[in-house]
């Protein structure tokens, strides 16, 4: 099935992954700029994710899959991909087994190695969500707010709520597979996975996800790579500083 996208301009083909829990449209205001660039970018929702559809399978092999029959289907070549997080390690698991579709690499603030599991506070408040009750955002809010204290990352994940029909909200993340497969999206990159052409890792100045001991297993998978820091940001550093992440990129892209 061809994942669901939202395309923004004309010129070079550039992919944007978002990360778990995430969806195409968190990148939209990003992406109209990427495309003031002169390209022609792609928000695609990966599987279980915004309004990408649903299956049991949920792994990096079936989403590097996804993404390749994406770029068949779009007849998609030499592409600019950019990955955050969760994209991220599709991004970097393509690359190594697809070089030929891609063109340059972006890694936003995420390792080619394993990270232990950390969503469970998150994936079980949103599985405690009951749309027969909820029937407003505040109200699923409030819900939310006894698993996940922090307000920004709760307006994160409540932008996966719909309106399936009138009066009846929805998720459109695929929750159960999601809650079930969580440990699928620590995996590292298999040793063996090489890319060597050009890979920008962008990292949040208050992020731990890539750290100094991080860079050796950078270069034994990306031998062409670089490391930039974007100040006053996190793990959402596309989020909390756009301005400098937009300027990194475009940087490393043109």
């Amino acid at each position: 099935m061809l994942l669901h996208s939202n395309i923004i301009g004309a010129g070079t083909p550039f992919v944007i992954l978002h990360g778990f829990l995430g969806m195409g449209d968190n990148w939209k205001t990003l992406g109209r700029q990427f495309s003031e660039q002169g390209f022609e970018v792609h928000l695609v929702d990966q599987r279980n994710h915004g309004r990408s559809f649903h299956d049991d399978n949920f792994s990096y092999e079936v989403l590097i899959e996804d993404l390749k029959y994406y770029c068949e289907k779009k007849n998609l070549e030499d592409i600019v991909l950019l990955g955050h997080s969760m994209g991220g390690k599709t991004a970097m698991l393509f690359a190594t087994q697809y070089p030929e579709f891609v063109s340059k690499l972006v890694i936003a603030d995420i390792a080619p190695r394993f990270y232990p599991v950390h969503h469970d506070a998150i994936l079980e408040g949103l599985s405690t969500l009951d749309f027969n009750i909820i029937k407003s955002r505040g109200e699923a809010d409030k819900v939310l707010s006894g698993y996940v204290t922090d307000v920004g990352t709760r307006q994160f994940l409540l932008k996966n709520l719909y309106w399936v029909e009138k009066g009846q909200l929805g998720l459109r993340i695929n929750i159960t597979v999601l809650k079930e497969e969580v440990g699928e999206i620590g995996e590292p990159l298999p040793s063996h996975a090489n890319f060597n052409k050009d890979v920008l890792f962008l990292r949040g100045d208050r992020s731990e996800y890539i750290g100094v001991n991080d860079e050796a297993g950078i270069k034994n998978h990306f031998p062409n790579y670089k490391i930039a820091t974007i100040a006053n940001s996190g793990h959402w550093l596309h989020a909390e500083n756009p301005k400098d992440f937009f300027e990194a990129v475009v940087e490393f892209v043109k």
